[in-house]
């Protein structure tokens, strides 16, 4: 006896550099004091304490980003907990996009959410957790903590699109994507699976490195892992044939919930494809790249043609998604630092469009979040100017209208295809900008030269805009015209985060 327990090793737990993983801390342990503050309350907290509770926490994460970054540029990336989790420049931008995402949809939340009834904490903390999954997608150095982080930001997400209990909607919507991404998760897992047999390690340096020493003979094992990964991660981005489950979902879901879907979900799901596949398997990259070539174009093509019979806005903007998808896909298909800096400077800049046009959806539609109608948008300008005015900005960039980040998107990932020589997506890409242009214009036209529905109201202000939508859509619409105009600080910053893989120690 004596014997045998002389043969067992003492265990040893990986080195946790703490920290790196401060983010994550901060999201997890903020939710769950939310949680806990609101269930022993001896009585109701003050209105909008959650959701600024919520804005102090992802300050916080934002703040401690700062620090991070500036370790980063000084000393270098490194690893996390035994190389499962990355700290470099690219893991930071998403945590700065991730906590953008998060203030801004709880400013837009606040008042919202109470108009559909739904006044608790449980939508804050649900957005906390679904944040610290899509940070942890983000910092992924091993394909299974990937799987961790994408399964906790699914998880919260399936419950906040059915938390308005008061629509069939909104459960109809949250039973699809819950089928749906169950399905996406098991391909992803199968193609975690093939991969871990192929190369032997579930590690996205150790796996970089097999491949780089290496030649495989018989590389099929690989091949239908990457092909199962492709099919799990796109349909976490919404592309094409992939999206099926995102205008009844996005449509169903109440409506501050979409926008955080629309933004920290999907730059999330880029983050992890541009990490495994333009790092970890850049020696496959010739094996990948025509299928995301055909993903894009897809993307692009149905998301726009799609998108312009819609007559509900909210679903109108949720085949533009698709199209977005379609357009960050440009960038990922060139495999090189610039379309990496491109699709980066693309999420960071969508983060904002996409969030003030839903919060403008939510603030011109009924107080019920039912049907939103492009009629409910008829005579907007003269009815509420500035709101018209705001969602017109907003729609523009979309389009890639100059003077706005959205054309800075468009153009940097145009530009990263055409220096990878994939000649023929940039010319596809920019005719699906005009055909996109068409749909945003529907919605412009209704807001200016349609008659309105029902009594004009005087001109002036927006009125019933609450206090923390109008600072959020004011922040929004200032980015959007500043890095309009002057871009070069944000690609700089996006520049600045090509990813990187650092082996644990």
């Amino acid at each position: 006896m004596l014997h045998v327990l002389a043969q067992v090793q003492e265990f040893q737990t990986p080195p946790i550099e703490w920290y790196a993983v401060v983010p994550e801390l901060i999201l997890v342990g903020g939710a769950l004091l939310l949680m806990v503050v609101a269930a022993l309350a001896p009585k109701p907290l003050p209105r909008g304490t959650y959701a600024w509770a919520t804005i102090a926490i992802a300050s916080a994460t934002l703040l401690d980003a700062s620090v991070l970054w500036s370790d980063v540029q000084q000393s270098g990336p490194t690893s996390a907990i035994g190389g499962a989790l990355g700290l470099d420049g690219f893991s930071v931008f998403f945590i700065v996009v991730t906590c953008i995402a998060l203030i801004l949809g709880s400013l837009f939340a606040d008042s919202q959410l109470r108009r559909s009834g739904i006044t608790g904490c449980e939508p804050y903390v649900l957005m906390l957790l679904s944040a610290t999954g899509a940070v942890v997608m983000a910092s992924a150095n091993d394909l299974i903590v990937l799987f961790l982080g994408l399964e906790t930001l699914s998880i919260a997400l399936y419950v906040l699109a059915a938390s308005d209990l008061r629509r069939r909607e909104s459960q109809e919507a949250a039973i699809k994507y819950f089928v749906l991404g169950g399905m996406s998760s098991a391909f992803l897992l199968y193609g975690i699976a093939f991969v871990y047999g192929a190369t032997g390690s579930t590690n996205l340096a150790a796996i970089q490195d097999f491949l780089s020493k290496n030649v495989l003979l018989e590389n099929g094992l690989m091949l239908a892992g990457l092909a199962l990964l492709l099919v799990g991660l796109g349909f976490k981005v919404a592309a094409v044939p992939f999206h099926s489950w995102v205008p009844d979902v996005y449509q169903g879901s109440p409506t501050p919930i979409t926008g955080f879907m629309a933004s920290a979900a999907k730059a999330a799901a880029f983050a992890a494809l541009l990490r495994v596949f333009v790092v970890a398997f850049d020696a496959y990259q010739y094996d990948w790249k025509p299928v995301v070539w055909a993903l894009a174009v897809l993307s692009m093509v149905v998301g726009s043609a799609l998108a312009i019979i819609q007559t509900d806005v909210k679903r109108m903007l949720a085949y533009s998604s698709i199209s977005h998808a379609g357009f960050i896909l440009v960038g990922v298909q060139a495999a090189s630092a610039e379309g990496t800096a491109s699709a980066l400077f693309y999420l960071l800049a969508y983060t904002f469009m996409v969030i003030g046009s839903f919060a403008i959806v939510a603030l011109v539609g009924p107080g019920s979040d039912g049907t939103h109608d492009i009629s409910t948008f008829r005579g907007l300008s003269r009815r509420r100017p500035l709101l018209a005015f705001t969602f017109t900005v907003f729609l523009l960039a979309q389009a890639g209208v100059p003077l706005t980040s959205g054309f800075f998107a468009k153009f940097y990932v145009i530009e990263a295809a055409v220096d990878a020589k994939s000649y023929a997506l940039g010319v596809i890409a920019m005719v699906s900008a005009v055909i996109a242009a068409f749909l945003y214009l529907r919605v412009i036209v209704a807001m200016y030269l349609s008659e309105p529905e029902g009594e004009v109201a005087p001109a002036g202000p927006p009125v019933g805009v609450p206090g923390a939508a109008a600072l959020g859509l004011a922040v929004a619409f200032a980015f959007t015209i500043v890095v309009g105009i002057a871009p070069s600080a944000v690609i700089d910053f996006a520049r600045d985060a090509v990813p990187v893989l650092v082996a644990g120690r």
